[in-house]
């Protein structure tokens, strides 16, 4: 079996390539994993160091059809797990057009290549590829969007679920609410075997330092100060990165096609828990640093425009559909995480200074 993940280079995809050559996609083996990655600020090759043999790395655009038909027939790809996406709400609010050419166009991209590239291979209709899948000849194209593309939850509102209307607030959900419809109209106008995953807020190894919990790791740290938006009651919820993976490799193995599923880790917290959270982890964790308490680090900074104030997750369906529950509680998920970057300061060193991709970045906001 032969998987092509896009966006490997970057911090969910990297975790799943790792974890695809390690288990393999249900009962099968991969052959190959290929990542097809931009490698932009937000993409490192050295997250991909260790993948092995297995593994290549094509850098390209998603948004180029004639590279994306060529990588799809050279390595005879099977099943696309599509997770390239630009993903930090700041950004789409300073620069919303990268937002909406790789999440829109380059999942519009992806999805006809992948059409074109089932058809003459003959395998072009739904539910042949069920068939095809049950019996170990997968052809799939899995696609992973955000819960952020449901809006904004009241305090007593119900989770997220699948049948949740969509209500995007930033250009960043806007651009993924699009790319999930574009995925839905595919499987249904054309019978593409796509399956759509909703996640909610990852955490763990190899996300870019400009994300909430390595951000707050890292200036903890260094005695900096910890800035938080608003009044810092704004609630998420809560998912470590390895379960998140397997929840993919199971949507992507036993997902029925045309299907969305939500994946959550039922950890709804407001994000100063976060922060207080990450920076006792670190002081037990680095007793040597002499870290000082949240209390004194903390600094309330000006909301972002249309924060969202509460997501929250339903991961029912999920659940008894695909037998997945995560084994990580945040607790033991944030253990694992602060340790990660603590072990792995010269990681974060050569993102903070630019050298692993040739181009150096501002101050992390």
């Amino acid at each position: 079996m032969n998987i092509l993940v896009t966006g490997g280079a970057g911090f969910i995809g990297s975790n799943l390539v790792h974890h695809l050559l390690a288990n393999g996609l249900g009962s099968q083996q991969a052959s190959s994993v290929v990542t097809l990655d931009k490698l932009t600020y937000a993409g490192n090759a050295a997250n991909l160091a260790s993948a092995g043999r297995r593994h290549s790395l094509v850098v390209g655009d998603i948004c180029n059809p004639r590279l994306v038909a060529e990588v799809m027939a050279d390595h005879d790809i099977d099943v696309v797990m599509h997770l390239a996406a630009e993903s930090h709400v700041d950004r789409s609010i300073d620069g919303p057009e990268d937002f909406i050419m790789t999440n829109m166009v380059g999942t519009f991209r992806l999805l006809e290549t992948f059409r074109r590239h089932l058809k003459r291979s003959g395998r072009d209709r739904a539910a042949g590829y069920a068939r095809a899948l049950r019996a170990g000849g997968n052809c799939l194209f899995l696609h992973v969007s955000t819960d952020e593309v449901f809006g904004s939850l009241g305090a007593c509102d119900a989770p997220f679920c699948e049948s949740t209307g969509y209500s995007p607030n930033s250009p960043y959900s806007a651009s993924k609410a699009g790319s999930d419809h574009l995925a839905r109209a595919y499987f249904h106008t054309y019978g593409v075997p796509v399956v759509t995953t909703n996640c909610s807020n990852n955490y763990g190894p190899y996300q870019f330092p400009e994300k909430l919990l390595p951000l707050m790791i890292q200036k903890a740290l260094r005695g900096e100060a910890l800035p938080v938006y608003g009044d810092g009651s704004n609630v998420r919820d809560w998912l470590f990165v390895g379960d998140h993976c397997r929840a993919l490799e199971l949507a992507a193995w036993a997902g029925r096609a045309g299907e969305t599923y939500l994946i959550g880790g039922r950890c709804e917290m407001r994000n100063l828990e976060v922060v207080n959270a990450v920076v006792a982890t670190v002081a037990e964790l680095a007793p040597a640093r002499q870290i000082r308490p949240a209390g004194e680090l903390i600094e309330f900074v000006t909301d972002r425009p249309g924060h969202d104030r509460r997501y929250a997750i339903d991961p029912r369906k999920a659940e008894a559909e695909l037998g997945w529950l995560p084994r990580e509680s945040f607790t033991s998920g944030l253990r694992k995480t602060v340790q990660w970057y603590l072990d792995h300061q010269e990681w974060v060193a050569t993102i903070e200074t630019g050298c692993y991709g040739g181009q150096r970045l501002g101050a992390l906001a």
